[in-house]
C-alpha cells in the first residue's frame, strides 16, 4: 500500500449499493479514488450493524483497492486476525473500545495489516498520543460514529490540528484521516488542518459523476 502525504480519497461502502459491492468499489476506482473505506459496526459499540469478515473477504477479492477497516466494536482485539486473514490492509480501531490498546496494536502488526487508532467526537487529541510512534494513522471522527449522512462536527478542526501536531514531533509519516460530512467545503477546511486521507460515503456514492465528485474532494 503505497502511503504518502497527497490526499487519499476512501468512499466509504456505508453509503453504498451492498447488492452491487463489486461494481460498486469498480466504480469509485475508475473515479480515482485511492482505497475503500469499510465500516464494521457491532450492534453494541455503536447502535448499528454492517458487515463481518466474510465480506471484507469477498472484497478483497472484488477490487484492487487497499481495505481501510474501521472497526467501530467492542472488543477488536478478539477480531484483528479475522479481518487480517480476510483481506484487510489497514485495521483501526476506537480508543473507547474495551481491548487493551498497546495489545491490540501489536497484533495487527503481527497479522500483517497497518495499525491505526480512532476518536470519536468527545474523546480528546491526547488520548492518542501514547500511540503515535507505532501507527500508520489516526482517525478523527467528525460526526458520531454509527451512521452515515450526518453533518460535520467543526469543532473537531483543533482535534486535528493538534494530532497533526504531535505526530510530526514523533511519527512524521503518520497518516490523519477524517470520516463524516466530507464534502468539498469540509475537505479543504481538514485538509488546511492536517488531514491526508477524506473518507465519504453518501457525496460520492450518490454522485453522478464520480469521477468530479473525487476530484472535488482532492
Amino acid at each position: 500500500m503505497n502511503f504518502t502525504h497527497s490526499i487519499k480519497i476512501a468512499p466509504s461502502i456505508l453509503s453504498a449499493d451492498y447488492a452491487s459491492l463489486r461494481d460498486e468499489s469498480e466504480r469509485v476506482r475508475l473515479a480515482g479514488a485511492d482505497m475503500l473505506h469499510v465500516d464494521v459496526m457491532d450492534g453494541h459499540f455503536v447502535p448499528n450493524i454492517t458487515i463481518g469478515p466474510a465480506v471484507v473477504k469477498s472484497l478483497n477479492k472484488a477490487t484492487e483497492m487497499p481495505l481501510d477497516c474501521h472497526l467501530m466494536i467492542t472488543d477488536p482485539l478478539d477480531y484483528v486476525e479475522a479481518f487480517a486473514k480476510a483481506g484487510a490492509d489497514l485495521i483501526s480501531f476506537h480508543v473507547e473500545s474495551r481491548s487493551d490498546i498497546a495489545a491490540t496494536i501489536a497484533k495487527i502488526k503481527s497479522a500483517g495489516a497497518l495499525p491505526a487508532l480512532v476518536l470519536k467526537p468527545g474523546t480528546p487529541a491526547s488520548a492518542v498520543e501514547p500511540y503515535l510512534r507505532d501507527l500508520a494513522l489516526v482517525l478523527v471522527m467528525t460526526v458520531e460514529p454509527g451512521f452515515g449522512g450526518q453533518k460535520f462536527m467543526s469543532d473537531m478542526l483543533p482535534k486535528i490540528r493538534a494530532i497533526r501536531a504531535m505526530a510530526d514531533a514523533v511519527n512524521p509519516d503518520l497518516l490523519l484521516e477524517v470520516d463524516g460530512g466530507i464534502v468539498p467545503d469540509t475537505a479543504k477546511l481538514c485538509v488546511e488542518a492536517g488531514a491526508d486521507v477524506l473518507v465519504s460515503g453518501s457525496y460520492l456514492f450518490g454522485a453522478t459523476d464520480v469521477a468530479a465528485a473525487v476530484a472535488s474532494l482532492r
